[in-house]
C-alpha cells in the first residue's frame, strides 16, 4: 500500500505539472519552463539472475475424480465440499435393493445347482454299482454283452451329467460373487485420504458410471505443472529453483520457493513441448488445485554489468534510440529518501540528460547495460515528461526495493486510482 500511495502521489504531482503546463501555455510561456517531478534510483554493479517465466497449473497430489461403478439412485451422501476423508471412508450410499434381489436370485440358483450336482453324482454312483454287479454276472456268463454295453453308455452319460452339474455350480458361484461385488459397489468409498471438492452428488439423483460425484486430492502436497518448449530444455533442468507467485488471504503477493521436481522426456510431436512438475508443500494453504499461477525458473546468472530497473529504459519515439535519463550532477554519495509514504522530499531543479545504453542481459525486473557507470542516478518514473525536451527535473531518490515493488504492480490500475484521487478526468493522459 505504501508503494501504491507513493506512486499515486508522484502521478498526482505529474498531473499538476501537466495542468501547470497548460495554464502557462495559455499565458504565452514556454512549456519547458515547468520543472517536472520524477523518481530516480542508483545504478549498481552486479550480475542478473537468469529467469524464465511460465504459467503454472496447480494440481493436488493424487487428484482424482470419483465415479460410481454401477447405475443406481443416491440414497445418502455423507460428505461435503472441503471435508477431509480417510481412505476407505464411505462417501455415498446408493439404492441397493435391486442388487440385493439379484444376489438372492444368484444364491438361489447356486443352491439349485448344488442339488443338481448331488443328484447327478448319486445317479452316477448308482450306475457304477449296477455296472459292477452286471460285470460280476458277465464273468459267470449270467448276463449278455448287450446289457453291459448299454450300461457303459449310461455310465458315460452319468459322468457327463456330473461334469455339467459341476460347471453349472461353478458358474453359479461366480455369479454370486459378481452379485456380491455389485452390491458392495452401492457403497462408494474414498480410494485415498484427501479433501473432497466439486461435489456433484445429491440425494435422489440417478447416477451412472459416467456421472462424476466428487474430486478428491491431498491438498497438503500440491504439484504445479508447467509446459516447456523444445528450446527451453537446454537451459531448464531438474533441481533448479522455482519461485511461485500467489496471493495470501489478505490479497498480498507472496512467493513460494520450491525446486523443479521432474521433466517428462517425451515431447509432443505436434507442439514440440513437454511437461515439467514442481512439488510444493502447501503449508499455508495459499494454493488451490485449479489455480493458474506465475512461475519463475532461475537457471543461472549473467556476466556482471551495470544494473538498472527495467522501468528506467526509455525509447525515443522519434529516433527509436534506447537509453536512460541520468541526473548528471548527483553523486553516488546521495542516499535514497526514506520509503515512508509521507516522505516526499524533492531536490532543487537538477540537470538531466539522455544517455544511450546497450542492453547486455535482460531479467524480468532489471537489465544489465553497457554505457552507464555504477552509482549514477537514473530516472525510473516520469521519463515521458523529460522526453519533451526538458533539461531539468526535481528528483525524488528512491530505493531499489521500492522500484521493483512498483514494477510488480499493475500500472493501469494505479493510473486509474491516481486519476480518481487527483480529480482529473479519466480521459487525461500523460
Amino acid at each position: 500500500m505504501k508503494l501504491k500511495n507513493s506512486f499515486v502521489l508522484l502521478i498526482t504531482t505529474v498531473f499538476m505539472a501537466c495542468s501547470s503546463d497548460g495554464e502557462q501555455s495559455q499565458q504565452g510561456r514556454s512549456q519547458n519552463s515547468v520543472i517536472p517531478s520524477v523518481e530516480a534510483v542508483q545504478a549498481r554493479y552486479g550480475s542478473l539472475p537468469l529467469v524464465e517465466r511460465f504459467s503454472g497449473n496447480v494440481r493436488s497430489e493424487n487428484q482424482v475424480p470419483l465415479y460410481p461403478q454401477i447405475s443406481a439412485k443416491i440414497e445418502q451422501v455423507f460428505v461435503e465440499n472441503g471435508q477431509y476423508v480417510e481412505k476407505g471412508q464411505t462417501l455415498v450410499q446408493l439404492d441397493a435393493e435391486q442388487y440385493r434381489q439379484q444376489l438372492i436370485q444368484a444364491e438361489a440358483g447356486l443352491n439349485i445347482n448344488k442339488a443338481r450336482l448331488k443328484q447327478a453324482e448319486a445317479g452316477l454312483s448308482e450306475l457304477k454299482s449296477r455296472y459292477n454287479r452286471l460285470k460280476q454276472l458277465a464273468d459267470k456268463e449270467l448276463s449278455s454283452a448287450a446289457e453291459i454295453e448299454q450300461l457303459e453308455a449310461q455310465l458315460i452319460s452319468g459322468e457327463a451329467n456330473v461334469e455339467l452339474a459341476k460347471a453349472q455350480l461353478a458358474q453359479s458361484e461366480s455369479l454370486v460373487e459378481e452379485r456380491k461385488e455389485q452390491l458392495s459397489r452401492t457403497s462408494i468409498k474414498a480410494p485415498i485420504s484427501g479433501t473432497i471438492g466439486q461435489r456433484n452428488a445429491q440425494i435422489g439423483m440417478q447416477v451412472s458410471p459416467n456421472t462424476q460425484l466428487f474430486m478428491i486430492g491431498d491438498l497438503s502436497k500440491l504439484r504445479v505443472e508447467i509446459v516447456l518448449t523444445e528450446s527451453m530444455l537446454n537451459k531448464i533442468s531438474i533441481g533448479q529453483t522455482a519461485n511461485i507467485m500467489v496471493e495470501d488471504y489478505q490479497g498480498n503477493d507472496q512467493l513460494i520457493q520450491a525446486k523443479l521436481s521432474r521433466i517428462s522426456p517425451f515431447l509432443n510431436e505436434v507442439t514440440r513441448s513437454t511437461e515439467a512438475e514442481i512439488d510444493v508443500e502447501n503449508t499455508n494453504g495459499w494454493l488451490k488445485p485449479g489455480m493458474f499461477v506465475p512461475v519463475d525458473i532461475l537457471f543461472g546468472e549473467s556476466e556482471k554489468a551495470t544494473l538498472i530497473p527495467v522501468s528506467a529504459i526509455y525509447t525515443d519515439p522519434t529516433s527509436g534510440a534506447q537509453g536512460v535519463f541520468i541526473a548528471s550532477s548527483m553523486g553516488s554519495e546521495i542516499q535514497p529518501a526514506n520509503d515512508d509514504e509521507n516522505s516526499n522530499l524533492l531536490t532543487e531543479p537538477t540537470p538531466v540528460q539522455f544517455k544511450l545504453i546497450d542492453v547486455l542481459a535482460r531479467g524480468r525486473m532489471e537489465v544489465g547495460v553497457g554505457g552507464l557507470e555504477s552509482g549514477q542516478w537514473v530516472v525510473t518514473l516520469g521519463q515521458d515528461l523529460l522526453g519533451e525536451g526538458r533539461e531539468e527535473a526535481r528528483i525524488r531518490t528512491v530505493s531499489w526495493d521500492k522500484v521493483i515493488g512498483l514494477q510488480m504492480l499493475q500500472r493501469e490500475d494505479l493510473l486509474k486510482e491516481a486519476l480518481q484521487e487527483s480529480g482529473q478526468p479519466k480521459a487525461t493522459t500523460l
